[in-house]
């Protein structure tokens, strides 16, 4: 196949021999119907789509009529053949010595493209806009097509861009960098017209599409082997050549990346053998982007009808939430389990657990290089990073031996000090949570909540986002300093022995009518409460900690309006006068302050699962005690 090194220069490049088996692979890929006159008979019989060679003098001539010297690759091509027919499947006649001619707005586009520029447009604009004054015409016979070469955009050897526009294709010229990369494309146009076409005539094997079917086979066992790079050039160079199973391959790797936008995984996603995996990631793209479910149908065009109900109840589940990822042996036992990490919060521990099981990984068929069902589970696929993504396709599977990839990094940092970045994104006005020694996540709604919710469990898995929406419905959209403050709260994990509960975008802090939730969630064991901002989010900064147990407050202290009132023992380690000790030090407080709280109760909040993540809820009892008799109460409103 041609992919001759350009490091020589294009003059070395060897037309004859490209052009050659382009004229014999078109010639046997010709049905009688498609030939258009005489001379494709012709070209079929001699299988040749060229004529004779332009002599030196024809050149010079045709260089003085134009008054320029033609760019390196045109001219090399010419001493070949003086013009072209059939390059690619929409230009019939390209132009040789006798045939080139100055466009100069013969087609009015130019026109059209000054019409649209700003008076601030970019030089790259003004020159797309102007090669249709200035640019060299080549195409003579064509399917309202335009080729251009642009004596103004030239490279460091010489070289000139070439330029196309049809009027059925997209609004913006394409760019070519040389004569040779446009004709290397309208080969590849000629490649990819015939492997897609179902209209019967001979069968479309040849030199060209054995090469690049066995680069395909190496691709994918490049990308078992975790040479996904080298993998996904091979087959985005086949896939431009319109091999059948490039595409499906390539998206994979791509859709691994976290790139949604155009992959379809074609020819394999209505395989029944791969459904299961493709399916799945594929609707999920869908419902991210469109409420048009007949753009997802056409994407299945082909499948039966049993896939079809298969891929209307993933839509379904996928909406819903409620989509859970199953696959066989070691690697769907350990999705399984980091399901259930992930759950509480557990997102790296979640990760390991898939990763660690990747190379007992089977594919289920020879068109299949990675897991990708996981991408469209609720809890799983908020796992996927940048970095975790080439950690995986980096990784060997599939009973393929390579080189261990690099691991990358975990995503949560120990502690709670995350939450006192500016931008620390659980919300905008601070942030609250409880911390429940000895007991499971599950058991939350028990102790933190009042009435129903006691007895209704935990919520499903949502976005912190999401709970906050959640909390707004309960209320019908409408909140005021009059609400019962009944937060919807995030639950999971909080390090070794630790549940937490976490509301990221909490309602103003209201000292005067604030009831700790600590005593309550502290029967038979103990609890900590932290209410906090002091990082400007809100014009008065405060901080509030309690800790109770075996039911009862042990200690608290609260810093709000400037003031700082405390109760009880406050142990040395936590004692607020260490970090509020004066206006100056209360801005800088509150990170030290969650370093010290994390650090006496060997705590932590996973910052993935909260920011990025889906974890249960609980709808805790009134944060707020209801106003008294006599007590003034300024009342403010906030809806939606």
């Amino acid at each position: 196949m041609v992919t001759e090194n350009r490091a020589t220069g294009t003059t070395d490049f060897d037309w004859r021999t490209f052009l050659l088996r382009w004229s014999g692979e078109w010639a046997d890929a010709l049905p009688d119907d498609e030939v258009r006159d005489a001379d494709d008979e012709a070209a079929r019989r001699s299988r040749w789509l060229g004529f004779p060679p332009a002599s030196e003098e024809r050149i010079a001539a045709m260089e003085k009529r134009l008054g320029r010297r033609m760019p390196p690759s045109y001219r090399s091509f010419l001493r070949v053949t003086d013009g072209w027919r059939h390059a690619g499947g929409f230009v019939w006649l390209l132009a040789g010595t006798a045939d080139a001619r100055w466009h100069d707005n013969a087609s009015g586009l130019a026109d059209l493209y000054e019409e649209y520029l700003e008076e601030d447009a970019e030089p790259e604009e003004r020159r797309e806009a102007g090669v249709w004054r200035r640019g060299l015409q080549l195409d003579v016979e064509s399917d309202a097509t335009y080729v251009l070469l642009d004596p103004e955009d030239v490279d460091e050897d010489g070289e000139w861009a070439v330029w196309t526009w049809a009027s059925w294709r997209a609004d913006a010229p394409e760019r070519h960098r040389d004569f040779r990369a446009f004709m290397e494309a309208m080969f590849r146009e000629f490649h990819s017209l015939r492997a897609h076409r179902t209209d019967g005539g001979p069968e479309f094997v040849n030199a060209t599409t054995r090469e690049l079917d066995a680069r395909v086979e190496e691709a994918r066992r490049d990308a078992l082997r975790g040479d996904w790079e080298t993998a996904l050039k091979k087959l985005d160079e086949a896939k431009g050549y319109g091999r059948p199973r490039a595409a499906g391959l390539g998206d994979q790797i791509r859709r691994m990346l976290g790139l949604t936008y155009m992959v379809y995984f074609p020819g394999l996603v209505t395989d029944p053998r791969y459904a299961s995996e493709l399916l799945p990631p594929l609707v999920a793209a869908h419902v991210g982007r469109s409420h048009d479910d007949s753009v997802l149908t056409y994407h299945l065009r082909g499948a039966d009808e049993a896939l079809m109900s298969r891929a209307r109840a993933t839509l379904d589940q996928v909406r819903a939430g409620t989509y859970r990822y199953t696959a066989p042996g070691p690697f769907g036992e350990a999705a399984d389990r980091a399901r259930e990490l992930a759950r509480r919060g557990d997102t790296d521990q979640a990760w390991r657990a898939l990763i660690d099981a990747l190379p007992l990984w089977q594919p289920l068929g020879p068109d299949h290089i990675a897991p990708l069902g996981w991408l469209a589970d609720p809890l799983l696929g908020p796992l996927l990073t940048p970095e975790r993504s080439r950690e995986l396709l980096s990784t060997p599977r599939g009973g393929e031996s390579g080189e261990a990839p690099s691991r990358a990094p975990d995503l949560d940092p120990p502690g709670l000090d995350w939450l006192a970045d500016p931008d620390h994104g659980t919300g905008r006005r601070g942030y609250r949570f409880v911390l429940v020694e000895g007991v499971a996540p599950e058991d939350l709604p028990g102790r933190l909540g009042d009435g129903d919710a006691q007895d209704a469990g935990l919520g499903k898995p949502v976005t912190i986002s999401e709970a906050r929406h959640q909390q707004l419905r309960g209320t019908g959209g409408v909140w005021s300093s009059s609400s019962s403050d009944r937060p919807v709260m995030a639950v999971g994990r909080a390090g070794a022995g630790w549940s937490f509960a976490f509301d990221g975008d909490p309602d103003p802090f209201t000292p005067e009518r604030f009831v700790s939730p600590a005593a309550a969630a502290a029967a038979a064991t103990r609890a900590v409460v932290v209410w906090a901002d002091l990082s400007g989010r809100r014009d008065e900064p405060f901080f509030h900690l309690s800790v109770a147990r075996d039911g009862v407050e042990e200690y608290a202290f609260t810093y709000a309006e400037g003031e700082l009132r405390r109760t009880g023992d406050v142990p040395p380690a936590l004692d607020p006068d260490r970090f509020l000790a004066g206006p100056a030090a209360v801005a800088e407080a509150e990170r030290p302050l969650l370093r010290a709280v994390a650090e006496h109760f060997g705590v932590r909040l996973p910052r993935h699962a909260l920011l990025n993540g889906r974890l249960p809820t609980v709808v805790s009892r009134s944060w707020t005690r209801p106003p008294e008799d006599g007590e003034a109460l300024f009342v403010w409103t906030r809806v939606g």
